[in-house]
């Protein structure tokens, strides 16, 4: 199973707000310029890169030195506007530096739910894949709400990574996080706990291992991971969750090392429908 990593060409990387900030909400520059580095390397091997990126309120709160994430809607959609340009020219300049050219992709979720919209979303993914620019892709958090009649937000960017493996029908999305794998219960707190290396369906059993939110300045936890490796599965996409504080990783998870948890169909499955 772990051997067919190697043949995936078309690779959505999803990047936590976890791995790009410090605890102490600092920027996190070496693992940024890291990852920067892996992905530029993967191009030049070939394979066509699309970077899902959390962290603009993260980032907006640090170029506003505010201590913690703020409460209400707008505070946060005017930090995110802040944080998601200061975030870009961060990857601008660190991709430049390995000669890749970036370009920003905002969505909401109107926009891949309509049809026209969407077909447009997948021709810009196309063209900037084909002209070798690297997608990055977030969560339009400055317009993006969750009201009865106007749903726009995806809710979470381990959800929207999974959409954007399935617009650009990648191959495999690879999940940074700031958790090694998918364990029978909290490592954190149980250190005797077991990481599952293959899962081949999301049961409600699956479910119910889950946890709940993620670090200070995210929002995701273990159960939109696992919401996103569901979509990845019944689009017979392969989804690898692991940790991000290296992103080095990447180099492991793609040469079918048995690195973190694969959530993969088995064969029979696919050929069975």
């Amino acid at each position: 199973m772990r051997e067919s990593l190697k043949q995936c060409k078309r690779i959505v990387i999803k990047v936590g707000t976890s791995t790009l900030m410090y605890e102490n909400g600092n920027i996190n520059l070496r693992t940024i310029e890291k990852l920067a580095r892996v992905l530029a390397e993967l191009r030049n091997e070939g394979k066509e890169v699309v970077l899902v990126s959390s962290g603009a309120i993260g980032v907006g709160c640090r170029k506003l030195q505010l201590n913690e994430r703020p409460k209400t809607i707008p505070e946060q959609q005017a930090i995110a506007a802040v944080g998601q340009s200061e975030l870009m020219h961060i990857y601008s300049k660190l991709f430049g530096e390995y000669g890749y050219t970036v370009g920003q992709v905002l969505l909401t979720r109107d926009v891949t739910d309509f049809p026209i919209s969407r077909q447009n979303v997948i021709n810009t993914f196309d063209m900037l894949i084909t002209q070798g620019t690297i997608p990055i892709v977030n969560e339009n958090d400055t317009v993006a709400v969750e009201e009865i009649m106007h749903i726009t937000k995806f809710g979470d960017n381990d959800r929207l990574s999974a959409v954007v493996a399935e617009l650009i029908q990648a191959d495999l999305l690879i999940m940074l996080s700031d958790i090694d794998g998918f364990y029978n219960t909290n490592p954190l707190i149980h250190p005797d706990a077991t990481m599952f290396h293959e899962i081949h369906e999301i049961t409600d059993d699956t479910l119910k291992l889950a946890g709940g939110k993620g670090s200070e300045f995210g929002t995701g936890g273990m159960l939109t991971k696992l919401a996103a490796a569901e979509l990845c599965l019944k689009n017979n996409q392969k989804m690898v969750l692991t940790n991000g504080n290296n992103p080095d990783v990447i180099y492991a998870i793609i040469s079918g090392e048995q690195v973190g948890t694969l959530f993969a169909k088995r064969k029979e499955d696919i050929l069975n429908g």
